[in-house]
């Protein structure tokens, strides 16, 4: 559900879940229209009897929402859990280029909401996850909604979009030692202990590849939706 509470420009959304208003989708993958760009959502073959995860991914600088959903299709099945990837208007998400966040959230809201209308999401298990500048993104706005979002999943951040702070998501961040589009030292090696000055607790996994989410991490990572 849209509510009208939230403040776009510092990251904060304004849906939030509540009872479906509507039958839910099949399963599947379906494309949901926003005022912006579309959303692909993807719906597990077997949703829980219980009200359902959501995970929400980012795709990398010049990706587009199936690179997310090939990586993590299979580890939110596992868990029941509900996909939704949206499109950055330009070619990569807004905050990550110009400071600020803007069309690219207001989307991510609408599809939000149309997954609200459809399905039973448990609100306690709201994850936000992404790739590279996706995982910037989902950084910044995790952070920004840690009420919504009760988890962030971060794969090869390189920065954290200005944004407001709210609530106390778990975080949890995986970076290559041989990533040479985001440094390590110049991007996770930063990240993680300015996170924890602000004292939030971050799950790390640092391995030996490069700028790439390895199946381990995933499946490590994906732990949290359970």
């Amino acid at each position: 559900m849209l509510t009208v509470t939230g403040d776009l420009s510092h990251g904060v959304l304004a849906v939030h879940p509540s009872a479906p208003l509507y039958a839910p989708l099949p399963e599947g993958l379906h494309w949901l229209d926003t005022p912006v760009s579309p959303a692909l959502l993807c719906v597990p073959e077997r949703l829980p009897q219980q009200p359902a995860p959501l995970l929400v991914a980012f795709h990398g600088a010049a990706g587009v929402p199936g690179d997310v959903v090939r990586t993590l299709r299979s580890a939110a099945a596992r868990y029941g859990a509900l996909l939704l990837a949206p499109a950055s208007e330009g070619a990569t998400w807004d905050a990550v280029t110009t400071g600020r966040f803007g069309k690219d959230a207001m989307s991510l809201q609408y599809a939000m909401a149309t997954v609200f209308d459809h399905f039973d999401v448990d609100a306690d298990r709201i994850a936000v996850s992404g790739f590279s500048d996706g995982a910037s993104y989902a950084l910044g706005l995790g952070l920004a909604n840690g009420d919504l979002f009760t988890r962030v999943l971060a794969y090869s951040p390189g920065s954290i979009p200005s944004a407001g702070r709210n609530g106390r998501p778990t975080i949890f961040v995986s970076h290559g030692r041989a990533d040479a589009v985001h440094p390590i030292a110049q991007a996770s090696h930063r990240i993680i202990p300015a996170l924890e000055d602000e004292g939030y607790h971050v799950d790390y996994i640092e391995h030996g590849l490069g700028h790439q989410v390895p199946a381990a991490v995933v499946k490590a990572s994906s732990e949290l939706l359970g």
